[in-house]
């Protein structure tokens, strides 16, 4: 793999205004249509389009309408597609075919316990469609999923609900609209039978947001905490940081087969079970604690991390160092801060400081990385 190294960094030559996403799933056999709205950073620029792409089997590429040849328009070569000749603002459209259950890295979308799901921090999205898989790319999503109507009655995705309806075959579909631009680490799509927890929350400007948590079947009852722990926390950052949430529904989805703790995708944050259900006769006063510090650090990624993220991934502290700290704070305000303050201590003298002792040991900003994955670590979050 090759080293990426921090003073390398450029600005994107093309920037992404728009992209409209739509699927048809499968899970062995999933088509993806992506089309975007690219444009040029500077008129007089000759660069080519380098997009990033893992995995994928190309269909059909277009350029405003036209259909592009290989060698002659573009090229495939180690994991990149490279277009030639853009002009300075075009419609880009580029269907894929995708295999989610084969997909064992769980980067992107993958298939597991007959339900869809994505992770794509840091660089899945290219395991998705061909995309300038970078933070610094910002674009508005929309998203409309296809899929059997009995086997995936929920069809999630990041935003407000835009249209739904019936299709021929048992199938039905969702369109989902996100109007804040966002990077491709963000998109997240999830596609399942599930239970679900439904709640409301008031803004402080009245303004009302649905509130649900998605669980696996029979686990109902062990999601009430997670809400309440929702609630806490969005208050809690009005109050302290005069930040409201922007989008008419927040959802969590709780699942055992998730690959991370969890994930902030914007407006659908995914979890593993761990982290969103607990019940009395076996939870301890840890598991809840950790539940409510988690469900809001991952609230707070709203804004300090979504609506406001990074450069380039050797920023990575500046989000996940900073989000730490207003859960801490958040964790003061409802708990004890003397306990807090000493579980935080402890955290960075045995952890923190024994990775700083060992050949682990990096800063909370590296000069180089050959795999981003490696970087989310005590260092990067408790240090930073």
């Amino acid at each position: 793999m090759q080293v990426k190294r921090r003073i390398d960094y450029q600005a994107p030559t093309f920037i992404i205004q728009n992209i409209d996403l739509t699927f048809d799933l499968s899970p062995d056999k999933t088509i993806v249509r992506n089309v975007m709205t690219v444009e040029r950073t500077t008129a007089k620029g000759t660069d080519e389009l380098v997009l990033d792409g893992s995995e994928l089997t190309l269909i059909s590429i277009q350029v405003d309408g036209e259909e592009l040849t290989e060698v002659v328009d573009y090229r495939i070569k180690d994991e990149k597609l490279t277009l030639f000749a853009l002009p300075v603002c075009c419609e880009l459209t580029i269907v894929t075919q995708i295999n989610p259950k084969a997909n064992t890295a769980l980067e992107g979308l993958y298939f597991a316990s007959d339900a869809f799901c994505t992770q794509c921090e840091a660089e899945g999205f290219r395991r998705i469609t061909y995309y300038l898989d970078r933070p610094d790319v910002l674009s508005i999503f929309t998203v409309t999923i296809n899929a059997d109507k009995t086997l995936y009655p929920f069809l999630l995705s990041n935003g407000n609900t835009v249209a739904q309806g019936d299709l021929a075959d048992n199938k039905h579909f969702m369109t989902w609209h996100d109007p804040f631009k966002k990077p491709a680490y963000l998109f997240a799509l999830v596609a399942g039978d599930f239970d679900v927890l439904e709640d409301y929350y008031t803004t402080t400007s009245q303004r009302e947001v649905a509130l649900q948590v998605f669980v696996e079947k029979g686990r109902l009852h062990q999601a009430h905490h997670a809400m309440q722990s929702l609630k806490k926390s969005m208050r809690w950052d009005e109050d302290t940081f005069d930040l409201e949430y922007d989008l008419d529904i927040y959802m969590v989805v709780a699942v055992d087969f998730f690959n991370m703790g969890a994930m902030e995708n914007k407006g659908l944050n995914v979890f593993n079970s761990k982290f969103v259900l607990a019940e009395s006769k076996s939870a301890t006063d840890e598991d809840y604690f950790n539940i409510e510090s988690i469900i809001a650090h991952e609230y707070f990624h709203n804004w300090t991390g979504n609506r406001v993220t990074c450069r380039d991934w050797f920023q990575l502290s500046l989000k996940e160092g900073l989000t730490v700290f207003r859960d801490q704070s958040f964790s003061h305000d409802m708990t004890s801060p003397l306990s807090n303050r000493i579980k935080q201590v402890n955290v960075m003298r045995s952890h923190q400081f024994a990775e700083d002792a060992s050949a682990m040991s990096h800063p909370i900003r590296p000069d180089e990385v050959i795999e981003m994955n490696n970087f989310y670590t005590v260092t990067v979050y408790d240090k930073g």
